[in-house]
């Protein structure tokens, strides 16, 4: 185990950081916070000088950009330790009193903006009162971040019992100036304590561990993780090797060098963050990113997230790993190893499942080139997983499979898809070794790169895995399980390379699907799946399912029923497996509505037949027909009947934005010199939308009795949208005159914001265009809005002219403040 990982067995000190009355105060310690608040900059270039001792100047080690991780952990560390020990000698302690380190000081991985955990020891008996006021001021004058406790060994050690935190804390206990042999009897005691109190100690911490892990999410697929605290994290690290003090080494010798180049990656990054930020910050924010792999001299933030992610998950698939040791070795304990024989029985020649973990005999053949994915469809359908060392020695033996593969192979593989979710961890283990690249080396760029958006919750590879897994729920939807299974796995394949990730993709499986064994036929499915992964998903949310030309280009597109309805559970699988926001009721009613009418028209039906005018409904028309000016909220819907005149549609949005309610969908129509105007929306603050207010608002503004645009601006200057993807869309205008007989669709691809489709459609109306049917769709931080419109005179907008002016305004539209 390397020395940095030796270090990591405690966690920083969180308790006396706060004041608290005297009468919470423990007996044993004699000094409370003060009552008077302090703070002050945790970095600073210099603290100044108490007692004639300079504190704590570490500008040179800030300002020295070779000194990353560990190295600078290490130096930093060392100077604290220097400026502690001269506070401790100024204060003139009595005899049989020590400083000690514990915590994240305690094992020397001091950061930037760490606190800085100590411990005041004395021996029974002895007055530390005035010394203790001595070096806790200067200390906290300094605006130094403290945590510190007084007392005895014993008085710490009972503490250390009551408190997992103090006992993880307390393991990492070394001297910093003082009476060494007590801080010595400290670390003594607080590992036989430790180990005394292990099974206890080790439920109280799997309980800690898996309320952080609920709270702070996964390094490897957040946008934003924390570095410290999520699954796969430094914390992590911690508790894997307090595990290893309260029992018998967990941790296999190959793991640990992993685990340790892990550890470094996400410390060097924290040393990063907190010189960049100059205050304690484990989280990696998003507008952080570039600056933080520029300090490390990496190529981008794409480069470092890629990095953060594989550190975050050789983490997480070690702690995985041990876990399991740990829970078998107690199962082994007491009564329950009368039953461990019992579990264990031989699947197959040469492979034995015990208790869920599939092992390696020396019968097992390991010249055969399909014994890793047999031994991956056994672990997966009995819901387990792989020993570690017969990982490794599957690695270690790993025989290529021929081009193309043997029928048997590519069985085996989709059979091992079809497993579902209990497949996912076995192919991440595979994947960890190296055997799934080995496998399909296309795969290699893929493993841990990022999306960095909050609309997709997974990086590539665990997205193509979790698609694969969503669509082995929807098998008995489609003629060809295999042809489903394979196409999610590979539908996105393209996006660990440069270009548009679609072409590549299709590029790649016109290689993957021969080598795999498919014929002719059906390597062209795959490809077509890959091809058109896309196309319910945009056409359904972004077209108008009423219009006709919408169906026959689908249906011209596609040409195949097998292979829509492939593309329709392809579909919702990728939805799924994108994030929540990637699938909802309304989306899957749009997308089955399109499959149905488009699957009638391939089956030779009429597209007249399954293409109606659904709107204006019969209620809706009664309103038209009544003519009088309404404006109505109900649910998730607004409907508006007002005069004919340009604009309501861009002031009904204006007013629903000034409200917190984003436009997902509209239409208009008009005749008789009435327009009725249809939103349907979703309420961003959460909650239902305040009909009431937002009906007066509208009739006032239509009246041109509301300032809008002055509302909109000062609105979107309060409320800046949380950032939630990396690059935000470049602002597009997208003319499509041939999806509709009787309207031009305008795609507008832009950054969201307060009033986005307001600025969209005053935009149209200054230019004369009419909305007649609106779809808008947010995709993490960007907006993607489809509007039907006609000119002034009713006809399609085809003029090259007015389409040049009416990109021109709309990107200028959405590219300025109001």
């Amino acid at each position: 185990m390397t020395p940095c990982l030796a270090l990591a067995i405690a966690t920083p000190l969180s308790t006396s950081r706060a004041c608290v009355p005297a009468t919470s105060t423990p007996p044993w310690a004699i000094h409370p916070c003060p009552d008077r608040p302090w703070s002050g900059p945790s970095n600073t270039a210099a603290f100044g000088t108490v007692v004639g001792v300079p504190l704590f100047d570490v500008s040179d080690l800030l300002d020295d950009r070779t000194l990353r991780g560990p190295a600078f952990c290490e130096a930093l560390t060392a100077r604290t330790d220097e400026d502690l020990a001269g506070i401790f000698a100024a204060a003139d302690p009595p005899d049989g009193t020590a400083l000690a380190a514990i915590g994240g000081y305690g094992r020397r991985e001091q950061c930037p903006s760490s606190d800085v955990d100590v411990v005041l020891l004395h021996a029974p008996g002895v007055d530390v009162a005035a010394a203790a006021e001595r070096i806790w001021y200067p200390l906290w004058d300094a605006g130094l971040k403290l945590g510190h406790q007084v007392g005895t060994v014993d008085q710490l050690l009972k503490v250390g019992g009551e408190a997992v935190e103090m006992a993880t804390s307390l393991l990492a206990a070394r001297t910093v100036a003082g009476d060494a042999e007590l801080v010595e009897a400290l670390a003594v005691g607080a590992l036989d304590q430790w180990q005394a109190r292990s099974r206890r100690n080790l439920d109280r911490l799997q309980e800690s561990v898996a309320e952080r892990h609920a709270r702070y999410g996964e390094v490897a697929f957040l946008l934003e993780p924390d570095l410290k605290e999520a699954r796969g994290g430094l914390r992590d690290v911690h508790n894997l090797l307090w595990v290893e003090k309260a029992t018998v080494p967990i941790l296999r010798e190959a793991e640990s060098a992993g685990l340790a180049a892990a550890f470094e990656t996400l410390l060097a990054v924290r040393v990063e963050l907190h010189r960049l930020t100059a205050k304690r910050s484990d989280q990696l924010l998003l507008e952080l990113q570039d600056e933080v792999a520029k300090a490390l001299d990496l190529a981008d933030a794409e480069v470092l997230m890629s990095e953060v992610s594989a550190a975050g998950r050789t983490i997480a698939w070690t702690g995985e790993g041990a876990a399991r040791r740990t829970r078998r070795a107690a199962r082994r304990r007491g009564p329950a190893r009368v039953l461990a024989g019992i579990r264990r029985q031989e699947v197959a020649t040469g492979l034995i499942l015990d208790d869920g973990r599939l092992e390696l005999t020396d019968e097992a053949d390991l010249s055969d080139p399909l014994l890793m994915l047999r031994c991956a469809v056994t672990a997966a359908r009995h819901g387990g997983y792989l020993q570690r060392s017969s990982l490794e020695r599957l690695a270690d033996h790993a025989v290529p499979l021929s081009n193309p593969w043997p029928d048997e192979a590519r069985e085996l593989f989709v059979e091992l898809l079809a497993v579902g979710l209990d497949a996912v961890p076995v192919i991440e283990d595979l994947d960890h070794v190296g055997l799934f690249v080995l496998l399909v080396p296309e795969w290699e760029p893929c493993r841990s790169r990022p999306q960095r958006n909050a609309y997709h919750r997974f990086t590539v590879d665990r997205h193509l895995m979790e698609a694969a897994a969503e669509a082995s729920r929807l098998v008995d939807r489609v003629d060809r399980p295999d042809l489903l299974l394979v196409g999610a796995l590979f539908h996105d394949i393209g996006k660990g390379y440069p270009g548009d990730h679609t072409e590549v993709g299709v590029e790649l499986l016109q290689v993957i699907a021969p080598r795999m064994g498919f014929g002719a036929d059906d390597a062209d499915l795959l490809v077509a799946m890959v091809q058109h992964h896309l196309l319910l998903p945009d056409v359904a949310t972004r077209r108008d399912l009423d219009d006709d030309g919408t169906i026959r280009q689908v249906a011209e597109a596609v040409d195949d029923p097998l292979l829509l309805r492939l593309l329709a559970a392809l579909t919702e699988a990728d939805s799924i497996a994108t994030g929540p926001s990637a699938w909802s009721t309304w989306k899957a009613s749009l997308v089955r509505e399109l499959v149905e009418r488009t699957s009638h028209v391939l089956g030779g039906g009429d597209v007249g037949d399954v293409v109606a005018r659904s709107f204006p409904d019969a209620s809706q028309q009664a309103l038209l027909d009544e003519g009088a000016f309404t404006v109505r909220g109900d649910g998730d819907t607004l409907t508006v009947v007002a005069a004919d005149r340009p604009g309501t549609f861009s002031k009904v949005a204006g007013v629903l934005a000034l409200n917190g309610a984003d436009v997902v969908e509209a239409s208009a129509h008009s005749e008789h010199g009435r327009a009725l105007s249809v939103f349907r929306v979703r309420q961003v603050l959460g909650g239902s939308p305040d009909w009431p207010r937002i009906e007066d608002q509208v009739d006032r503004a239509l009246a041109g009795r509301l300032a809008l645009s002055a509302r909109i601006g000062d609105r979107s200057r309060t409320y800046r949208p949380i950032r939630l993807t990396a690059r935000p869309a470049r602002p597009t205008v997208t003319v499509d005159n041939s999806s509709s007989a009787t309207a031009t669709v305008l795609e507008v691809t832009c950054p969201d914001g307060v009033g986005v489709i307001y600025r969209i459609t005053r935009a149209f109306t200054e230019l004369e265009i009419h909305i007649v049917r609106a779809r808008v769709q947010t995709l993490g931080s960007d907006v993607v809005g489809a509007f039907y419109v006609r000119d002034s005179y009713g006809a399609k907008v085809t003029d090259s002219e007015h389409l040049a002016e009416i990109e021109m305004l709309v990107l200028w539209s959405v590219s300025v403040d109001l």
